[in-house]
């Protein structure tokens, strides 16, 4: 009796089979994989290809524009080096193909010169040049390709250091793909899901995405690949929110308690559309057992604040305490005082208080904090006799504990380790969770909310409060563009307004090409700005020192203050008018977007100045987008086009995310598929118990320690 056939190979199965299965791949070249994490038959045929060389359509030499970047497939003639003044190298290659030549240069790579060996079929792309007549590439990325046929040539991710070529990458997976091949590739995502979207089988995605015969292959298995990426991504998140909800007892708030609608009525101005929709959301979560689990998202000067604190203040009139949690001790500061004063004339119920109530009190824990002060609020908490508390990380230390902790705010939250809120989350003594709304300014495209914050419901904000003054923003090229700056940075002065003036280092860089914030402080002191009252502030000064600055900005006695981007949160001086942002094209997006909306909070008339006069192509479109909008939604989607995820993902700790070919930034319609399909598979009667084979994949790309990661934040 012969044996019964195997069934399809599942990614586990691949995952248990050792790269040198494979006969080519011997103890040396297992070595130098595992350098490039590639230890398994699974690793390597997710170790997608970067580009393709698409040979029906190639580029050849002679078409090369200068000034234009390109990508080339030739043959290396010559390569030589030779040394340069100031111990420097240059080694300097020929690259031929059927229409002419290129030269191509590289400095202080000596390895370039064993690399490029007469005869070596490589791969080159960068910018071409104009060297006296011949055309030029200087340091271009190199792919080694070898002599390989086909219309689509696959050419994969290398490391130099490594010593493993693209060819034999591409090899490699071409004789794992006949390995795989009578047994197949069992499919565990629902044939309606695959259906409904027009995806191929996994086993067509594997073999077209190594070795595609037309654009229309390749571009159907990496469609197929990225939407098993995401799904796998979200499932993991929309189980751990159910999880949560099954599992997690809440606190029951009473949402139309006093103290909340007299703060309403309080407020001189209306509540924006936005921030009473905003209220409503998290009221409804407040009302519910389940913990919430909310990410209030709003441009700068959206009014978080407001709503943060209408929130706090459910759980104060229910008996609870209210706690925020700030990145820095500054940020921390201000909206202990912007807070206090916004609760200034409020009181709580207290039966030990012979009138029956007390004030309310919000107190500061932060470093500064200290002695017999910080001994007193500590003691305090613990009793219930503080309601809010604000603070930073050092709210989370083992000493601060809590009577009845019911709301937590997290501002910025990007800037927190995911341990440091669940100790927050953890500090309840009744074994109850707290609510958790956790607050940015940094607007985040819908697409990479749900893949970063996945788990979070969201809030946002997308009005302005009546009385924003609109801030106008222009780009200073060069010196004379400048010396109107400073003109009316003193014009503002005079009238008795203050201006910001940021720049991205401390100190002198011989490296970077950036003024410092203390040379450009000295510069201004002698010079544009010297008839005016300065001061500097960043990140190497103490606690104190940081304190005493701001605390004589925001009373006036500055008329300038030079800081590096330790102002970029939360500073709130209604009275600036002109924010100045040195060398801005070395800022991101959202950065001088944040920098920008330190200013237009009071009722004047404010101006952003945008100082940069070399700047790369990439820099010319930020700084040309922050010029033609101040609307922050508009500006995260071009911010991913630009520079994609990378700065998104970036904000996350290495290992929770395994996105090896998906892009948020090209694939924002494939993220909100996979998001649906991942709520209907764990909604249904079974849940995922329905397809414990694609539950079993979350761990082998997810693995135990990144999805507990996951998991907690």
């Amino acid at each position: 009796m012969s044996d019964s056939p195997k069934p399809p190979l599942t990614l586990a199965d691949l995952d248990g089979f050792a790269v040198d299965t494979i006969s080519s791949v011997g103890p040396k070249k297992k070595a130098a994989l595992k350098k490039l994490e590639i230890s398994s038959i699974l690793d390597l045929l997710t170790y997608y290809p970067r580009r393709y060389i698409d040979r029906t359509n190639q580029t050849t030499i002679a078409d090369l524009v200068i000034g234009e970047e390109g990508v080339i497939l030739g043959e290396v003639v010559r390569c030589s080096s030779r040394r340069l003044q100031g111990k420097r190298t240059m080694i300097t290659a020929t690259l031929s193909d059927a229409t002419g030549q290129i030269s191509l240069t590289f400095f202080n790579q000596h390895w370039r010169e064993k690399q490029l060996q007469p005869g070596t079929t490589v791969v080159v792309y960068g910018k071409v040049s104009d060297y006296k007549g011949t055309k030029q590439m200087s340091s271009p990325g190199v792919d080694l390709v070898g002599d390989q046929t086909g219309k689509f040539v696959p050419v994969y991710p290398q490391s130099e250091k490594v010593k493993v070529s693209t060819a034999e990458l591409g090899r490699w997976n071409g004789l794992a793909l006949v390995k795989c091949e009578p047994r197949g590739f069992s499919d565990p995502v629902p044939a309606e899901v695959l259906g409904r979207w027009g995806l191929v089988s996994r086993g067509h995605a594997f073999n077209n995405i190594h070795h595609p015969e037309t654009k229309e292959d390749m571009v159907a298995a990496r469609n197929r690949l990225v939407f098993d990426e995401l799904l796998r991504v979200q499932l993991e998140l929309v189980q751990r929110k159910r999880h949560l909800e099954r599992t997690s007892a809440g606190i029951e708030h009473l949402i139309d308690g006093r103290l909340v609608g007299e703060f309403h009525r309080q407020l001189p101005f209306e509540l924006t559309g936005a921030q009473q929709r905003a209220i409503d959301e998290i009221d409804k979560d407040l009302q519910s057992t389940k913990p919430m689990h909310r990410l209030l998202q709003g441009d700068v000067g959206a009014g978080k604040t407001l709503v943060a604190v209408s929130a706090l203040l459910v759980a104060v009139q229910g008996g609870h305490q209210g706690a925020l949690m700030a990145p820095t001790e500054v940020l921390a500061e201000q909206h202990h005082l912007g807070v206090t004063d916004l609760l200034r004339d409020f009181s709580v119920a207290d039966d030990s208080n012979m009138f029956g109530d007390r004030p309310l009190r919000v107190e500061l824990l932060t470093n500064r904090v200290s002695g017999a002060e910080r001994t007193k609020v500590l003691a305090d908490l613990a009793a219930g006799q503080v309601d809010i508390v604000i603070g930073t990380h050092a709210l989370i230390q083992d000493k601060v504990d809590f009577a009845s902790l019911g709301v937590v705010v997290i501002d910025e939250q990007h800037r927190f380790g995911v341990e440091q809120r669940a100790a927050l989350r953890d500090k309840n003594t009744s074994g109850l969770v707290p609510d958790v709304l956790v607050m940015t300014a940094t607007p985040i495209p819908r697409t990479a909310a749900m893949t970063v914050y996945g788990d979070l419901d969201v809030s946002v904000l997308d009005e302005l409060p009546p009385g924003r003054t609109p801030i106008k923003t222009s780009w200073a090229k060069g010196p004379l563009d400048e010396e109107l700056v400073w003109e009316q940075v003193r014009s503002e002065a005079a009238a008795g307004r203050q201006t910001f003036v940021v720049c991205p280092l401390i100190e002198m860089s011989e490296k970077l090409e950036v003024r410092s914030a203390e040379e450009v402080y000295e510069e201004l002191q002698g010079g544009q700005l010297s008839q005016l009252s300065l001061g500097l502030l960043h990140g190497r000064m103490s606690s104190d020192e940081k304190e005493a600055v701001m605390a004589r900005f925001r009373a006036g006695d500055l008329d300038v203050l030079v800081a590096t981007t330790v102002i970029e949160v939360g500073v709130d001086v209604p009275n600036a008018t002109v924010m100045v942002i040195v060398d801005a094209g070395r800022f991101g997006i959202a950065q001088l977007h944040q920098l920008r909306g330190r200013v237009g909070r009071g009722q004047h008339e404010s101006y952003c100045h945008l100082l940069a006069d070399e700047v790369s192509s990439d820099g010319e479109e930020r700084l040309e987008a922050l010029v033609s909008t101040t609307d922050g939604f508009v500006l995260a989607e071009v911010d991913l086009d630009l520079r994609g995820e990378g700065t998104i993902m970036g904000e996350r700790q290495k290992g929770q995310n395994d996105l090896r070919l998906a892009s948020l930034r090209r694939d924002r319609a494939w993220v909100e598929r996979a998001r649906d399909v991942a709520f209907e598979l764990v909604d249904s009667d079974k849940g995922l118990a329905e397809h414990p084979e694609l539950a079993s994949e979350l761990p082998l790309f997810l693995g135990e320690v990144e999805s507990a990661f996951l998991m907690k934040s």
